[in-house]
């Protein structure tokens, strides 16, 4: 199934079969291109740091935290990934964790790993920003 088709679909076909295989499909393609680009980091972390030269050895640690840095967000994303396929395989997938309502195809679509709906996210975000405020 294609974006268009899937679009296509009437709005009572919400999550049916065949859109939750569309979707299976989406997140593992994800996830397998997440964990190669984990292991790439990872190989590059393993190789030998230069010794001498300080700026050499300065550069090649900045360098270093920088990937580590990169590794956690991918981690934390590989998790969302995992959580989001754990969902589907419970038929939670698709729906607000916090209000029951579809998330909508369009949103899991730009964010598949999403777990709220618009209104319940930009209350969230209200929230937050109204936490930071303070």
């Amino acid at each position: 199934m294609t974006e268009a088709e899937l679009l296509a679909q009437p709005e009572e076909a919400y999550m049916n079969e065949q859109q939750q295989v569309f979707f299976r499909d989406l997140l593992l393609a994800q996830r397998a291109e997440l964990q190669l680009r984990i292991d790439e980091k990872f190989a590059t972390l393993r190789e030998p740091e230069p010794s001498g030269d300080p700026a050499d050895i300065g550069s090649a640690e900045e360098q270093r935290q920088w990937h580590l840095r990169v590794l956690e967000r991918e981690k934390k994303l590989l998790d969302k990934i995992d959580a989001a396929l754990e969902r589907l395989a419970h038929g939670a997938y698709g729906w607000c964790v916090e209000t029951g309502e579809p998330i909508g195809l369009r949103r899991l679509l730009l964010r598949p790993t999403a777990t709220l709906c618009i209104e319940a996210k930009e209350r969230q975000e209200r929230r937050e920003r109204h936490l930071r405020d303070i």
